[in-house]
């Protein structure tokens, strides 16, 4: 009996030690993380045979009171029930309510005192503004009176029978609210007041009661909205009447439905001339023509009618401030679509000459790696100090100095910021995520795609996220701080590096050093077609790109996604069967090359012809002028061929990883001729123990240096130990200086010197 205890003891002891050991496997696969497949959503990664979703039509007509800073609305929605399920009632979002006095938003956030306060901070300790939607009515078609709850940012609707599968139901609402003063207590949307001119910019979004999401993943995602976690919607079609002061413009979501009441003569005949340019956008309405406007009022009102189809939302924007100009794109599968642009004389020079082509070149690129842009127009809207995104339209910042000069930080970051927001229109716009849950699905991969397309627009271009080595930082840090990218919105540690930041260089990493770019683009945009127009999970990109790749990526996703460790590899030991001693007195010169600005730099100089090399136009003061056209890198090739009589050296690396992530284990030979030879090992190589690995390599040369991640592609954080032998490592901050820095306002300093000249 006791041999049997002791016997039982050991066996459950092995037990548990193996279900430990598998536990915390790098490389175990994700069924237990991931859903169950259905006939909703397939193992694959599609969508399944039943696949369905819901559609709910808008027929809205608002006012906008300048004189309040006021919108006053009316909507009938119509619900189209596609579901196999009845519904006993409908949920409705209320966002504008995020700024309600009572809001919870208010009441969970942190604060603390210290000498200087600002506005926005004050507003959260104690708000004074009135916030949030003043519900006047909720009817029925027929008229009556529907029962409904509001619950902070949500609406439970009552309907006097079920909602039946295959059913439609309509109802209205009318509302009001006060719209917020975005520069003082901020906001995604709302107006920014011009005391120079005593003109008002708004930017209106979340400004109509707008109906949740139902699906098959969680019912209804009727989660509260506390400011950070975005909007998750179903498609429909919109008919949008948005009445304002008659000598504003309006730049919308959808296609103006009533021109000729809106538009003057000269307006429409310079819409039309911009249909047929291509290279070289077309003023529509000009800084003179906004000049005049807005020292002159209008005591009248206009209403500009929009429709638009197989949206998800909606946004405007208004102002008598607004120059207006526009292109045409055409598009590899024949459709064309007018980028445009609106922006006040305070954006100007700098939105003259950037904004709209930022707008088509944003188009070109993410088209190219997912789909053609299926909607006919596409704006940039100038608002200080944002950048927000909504179908058709975003909101971006980029404002020039009085004197019309700008900072070379200033260019770009309107720029990129441009890029990222009409980027949106693809994730999550058309590809419909839930932003609400999974922020990393709709700015990650932005974030990813607006890499890719910055380094199309000109060489050397200033990215701030996408290249591994930018991530190190971050991930190397405080793990307290640190939150795994699969973590809800609201609870996110360090956002802007957590949910655009990391899924960006992860998604670049398996681009560039796992699968491959023609491999992973292949499998991406797979994914994209597959999800247009549908509401894609996380399971459904991960089974998608392992689907359409035949690479198993669950210890990527694993590593990447839901922990937060970090890669961290070092060179431990290296052993040499012979002519060990001379090789460890060798002394090498590292190659010449751009290894420290990453593979992705290296790889990108094969672009044949950038933005602004076929559009001179795009080149200013902080342009690189003088840099060649293509710098061609071959340093990742063989040196040689191989001769087959050759006598073997051979030797032993000793490779640990002390970060926990695991990664491909690329290797740089340097031989004792001066030759190099790049080796890629794939990450399962750690399968057998993912602390250790031993290797040992047979070259025809004796090896007299080795270098761990030669190109900067893994995101390791501490390179001192990754080279043999040890190399004088460059500082974080020698780094940072080799890195593109520019003076605050360069071509405002180099204009002085030149006006000081005798």
């Amino acid at each position: 009996m006791r041999f049997l205890t002791v016997t039982l003891f050991l066996l459950s002891s092995l037990s548990i030690l193996g279900q430990e050991n598998y536990n915390n496997n790098k490389f175990k696969q994700l069924h237990e993380e991931l859903p169950t497949p259905n006939s909703y959503r397939n193992a694959s990664g599609a969508p399944g045979h039943e696949y369905w979703q819901q559609k709910v039509d808008y027929d809205i007509k608002v006012t906008l009171d300048d004189s309040k800073q006021r919108i006053d609305g009316t909507e009938t929605i119509t619900y189209h029930n596609n579901s196999p399920d009845q519904l006993n009632y409908l949920w409705v979002q209320l966002d504008q309510n995020v700024r309600a006095l009572d809001s919870d938003s208010h009441k969970i956030s942190n604060s603390s005192l210290s000498d200087k306060v600002s506005q926005r901070a004050l507003d959260r300790i104690n708000p004074s503004f009135d916030g949030g939607f003043k519900i006047q009515a909720v009817k029925a078609k027929d008229g009556s009176d529907l029962k409904h709850i509001i619950n902070n940012t949500m609406m439970k609707v009552e309907i006097p029978t079920p909602l039946k599968p295959g059913d439609s139901y309509s109802f209205s609402i009318d509302w009001w609210y006060n719209v917020n003063n975005r520069m003082e207590i901020g906001g995604r949307s709302g107006y920014e007041y011009f005391e120079d001119d005593d003109n008002y910019l708004y930017t209106i979004a979340q400004f109509y009661p707008r109906m949740c999401m139902y699906n098959d993943v969680y019912g209804w995602q009727n989660k509260q909205f506390l400011g950070r976690g975005e909007f998750t919607l179903s498609f429909g079609d919109f008919k949008v009447e948005i009445t304002v002061p008659s000598d504003h413009l309006v730049a919308s979501t959808g296609t103006l439905q009533n021109p000729d009441d809106v538009l003057s003569s000269e307006q429409k005949n310079r819409l039309a001339k911009a249909k047929d340019e291509y290279e070289q956008p077309v003023i529509i309405a000009s800084q003179d023509e906004a000049e005049k406007r807005e020292s002159k009022r209008s005591n009248k009102n206009s209403t500009w009618v929009f429709h638009a189809e197989n949206v998800r939302d909606f946004a405007f924007a208004s102002s008598r401030k607004f120059i207006w100009d526009a292109m045409n794109v055409k598009q590899t599968d024949g459709t064309e679509v007018m980028a445009m642009s609106m922006y006040p004389k305070e954006g100007n020079p700098l939105w003259e000459r950037y904004s709209t082509k930022a707008v088509a070149h944003t188009l070109k690129w993410f088209s190219h790696y997912t789909f053609p842009y299926p909607y006919p127009v596409a704006w940039s809207i100038n608002a200080a100090r944002i950048g927000m995104e909504y179908p058709m339209i975003c909101f971006n910042y980029g404002r020039c100095e009085e004197d019309g000069t700008y900072a070379e930080r200033t260019k770009y970051g309107m720029i990129s910021v441009i890029i990222h927001e009409v980027g949106h229109n693809y994730f999550p716009m058309i590809v419909n995520s839930d932003e609400r849950q999974w922020t990393w699905m709709d700015e990650g991969l932005t974030t990813f795609l607006q890499y890719l397309s910055e380094v199309q627009w000109e060489r050397d271009y200033p990215s701030r996220r996408g290249p591994a080595h930018k991530i190190t930082s971050y991930m190397g840090g405080d793990k307290s701080k640190i939150s795994p990218i699969m973590t809800n919105s609201e609870a996110i540690h360090q956002f802007g590096n957590n949910a655009y930041g990391k899924p960006a260089t992860a998604l670049n990493i398996l681009r560039e050093s796992v699968m491959g770019r023609e491999l992973f683009d292949s499998a991406f945009k797979e994914y994209s077609n597959r999800w247009m127009f549908k509401h894609p999970t996380p399971a459904d990109f991960f089974r998608t790109m392992e689907d359409a790749s035949s690479v198993d990526l669950d210890w990527f996703w694993r590593g990447w996604f839901y922990t937060n460790d970090h890669v961290d590899m070092s060179i431990d030991e290296v052993n040499f069967s012979k002519m060990q001693d001379s090789q460890q007195e060798t002394k090498v010169s590292a190659p010449s090359d751009n290894r420290e600005k990453g593979i992705s730099y290296m790889r990108n100089q094969e672009i044949e012809e950038t933005y602004d090399e076929k559009d001179s136009s795009l080149i200013d003061f902080y342009s690189n002028k003088d840099r060649p056209k293509s710098s061609r890198n071959e340093s990742e090739k063989k040196n040689e061929t191989k001769n087959e009589n050759a006598e073997l050296n051979f030797t032993e690396l000793v490779i640990s990883n002390h970060g926990g992530l695991v990664m491909p284990v690329i290797l740089e030979f340097v031989f004792d001729d001066g030759t190099t030879e790049v080796q890629r090992i794939p990450a399962e190589i750690w399968q057998k123990n993912s602390s250790k690995i031993t290797k040992v390599f047979a070259t025809e040369k004796p090896i007299v240096s080795v270098t761990l991640d030669p190109f900067r592609e893994t995101a390791d954080v501490d390179t001192s130990n990754n080279s043999y032998p040890k190399k004088e490592e460059v500082s974080r901050f020698e780094l940072f200086q080799q890195e593109r820095q520019s003076e605050p306002n360069g071509m405002q300093k180099a204009n002085k010197k030149k006006s000081s000249r005798p």
